[in-house]
């Protein structure tokens, strides 16, 4: 098959393209900008587009679909192109859906935790060479493509994301999967630009559950309230599985779990970590997989990049880098730093990146989230802002929404590294939490000087 691909730059859009054209198709595509690592890898698998920018006459008769991409929006040139040939347009996850339609669909949601749970079955499947299909929107330490696609696989695991799908789909990727085994998280409020209530956004995972195929499971977390609502409202039978914290310990500096009063020790931590663990096994347990083959995996399993991601280390200081931007993740990621090192002071650095957090609106829900750290930091990017057409946000007002005395707030991130090179690390950690890139700081440089601990003492 010959494929365009509309947006080829987006996280999940490289990914998918990278799988087909290891399958043997013929895969092209455009995009207005493209950010690494997407830029570094489509060039080395010669994917990359030639030029930036929107080319429909790329686009002829010989082509088997497009696949649209979030990123481009519904007057796309290229999109108009395809509509006037008859070409068969998908967005990604319709593609994934079709591909999957015959086999037994797996879909991970909630607003927090879904990337770790279902890295932690793509792991346990590899362990116990369970053949799988898969898409999972972070990279995984020993993988090369986030997506994989084959024709002998009866099993596929998603994701599930829920943003909209596309610029012309409203509906968000989750609900497109119908899966036959799901697992439900948590909900916390978040993409308020697309979600402008809470009710609204809410609403969205009662019809998730509601879209599981009949006679299908529902695994889901009984400690979060409205996990618990929304399950409870499923307007169907279906098989109810419910999971919590399960019992573990934590000995210098190392969490165990326990299996049959067994401590499994982990390469991971935090409360909300093992929750999710505890998760994934209860799902693979409707997969036939047993306890003890289970845990046997999860001792090995090293987590996702940018998941408490250990940067560097030594025996006075760790520096921990995470995705955490919404207010449940900000506060789940702070405590679970302090529970595992209760010796060591924190100092955790936010950088409010997406359109809920830089919204005034909604900035209040942050409140408390940084009061388990003993040197809390945030900081944002007034160009940022200006992108997404908000309104401006001062210092003040950011100080005031957390409610913390401590807070120091920057807005630019030349004195944000001046504030952090000033702490003095012995007996410290650093977290850095964001779903972008701090204004592109050297964090190398940043980190070398954390670990030799070179600012006077």
């Amino acid at each position: 098959m010959k494929i365009h691909f509309i947006a080829i730059g987006g996280s999940a859009m490289h990914n998918l393209a990278i799988a087909l054209q290891e399958k043997g198709y013929r895969i092209s595509g455009s995009d207005d900008e493209i950010f690494e690592p997407s830029r570094s890898r489509l060039k080395e698998r010669g994917l990359l587009p030639d030029a930036l920018g929107w080319f429909p006459e790329k686009l002829n008769e010989n082509f088997d679909a497009v696949i649209l991409g979030m990123h481009a929006r519904a007057d796309n040139p290229e999109l108009q192109r395809a509509r006037e040939l008859g070409i068969r347009i998908y967005s990604y996850p319709e593609f994934l859906y079709e591909h999957a339609r015959q086999k037994t669909r797996v879909v991970i949601g909630g607003s927090h935790g879904k990337t770790t749970i279902t890295a932690v079955l793509l792991h346990v499947f590899r362990f116990c060479r369970i053949n799988a299909d898969y898409m999972i929107g972070a990279r995984l330490k020993g993988f090369d493509v986030m997506v994989r696609l084959s024709d002998d696989a009866d099993l596929m695991v998603f994701e599930g994301d829920e943003y909209l799908t596309s610029a012309v789909d409203p509906r968000p990727k989750f609900h497109v999967y119908r899966p036959h085994i799901a697992l439900l998280s948590g909900i916390a409020w978040d993409h308020i630009n697309v979600f402008p209530t809470w009710e609204g956004y809410r609403e969205e995972f009662v019809k998730f559950v509601n879209l599981i195929e009949p006679g299908g499971t529902i695994v889901y977390c009984k400690e979060d309230k409205e996990v618990v609502k929304v399950v409870d409202k499923a307007g169907r039978n279906l098989n109810k599985v419910a999971y919590g914290l399960p019992g573990y310990k934590i000995d210098d500096g190392v969490s165990y779990l326990m299996n049959r009063q067994k401590p499994v020790p982990l390469k991971v931590f935090g409360r909300h970590n093992l929750m999710n663990i505890e998760g994934a096994r209860k799902l693979c347990a409707e997969l036939g997989i047993q306890n003890d083959d289970f845990y046997a995996a999860v001792r090995s399993f090293p987590g996702a990049y940018n998941r408490l991601e250990l940067l560097a280390g030594n025996k006075d200081t760790a520096i921990y880098r995470d995705y955490a931007h919404s207010p449940s993740k900000l506060k789940a990621t702070v405590e679970a730093v302090k529970e595992q090192f209760p010796a060591r002071k924190l100092a955790a650095c936010i950088e409010l990146h997406t359109f809920s957090s830089l919204s005034l609106n909604f900035l209040d829900h942050y409140r408390g989230t940084l009061d388990c750290a003993d040197f809390p930091v945030v900081y944002f990017n007034p160009h940022a802002i200006e992108l997404k057409r908000l309104p401006a946000l001062s210092e003040d007002q950011v100080r005031q929404a957390f409610g913390n005395k401590k807070l120091n707030v920057f807005s630019d991130s030349e004195k944000l590294v001046t504030a952090l090179e000033g702490i003095k690390w012995k007996d410290k950690n650093l977290l850095l939490m964001s779903s972008g890139n701090f204004n592109n700081i050297c964090f190398n440089d940043l980190i070398k000087k954390v670990i030799r601990n070179d600012y006077p003492q």
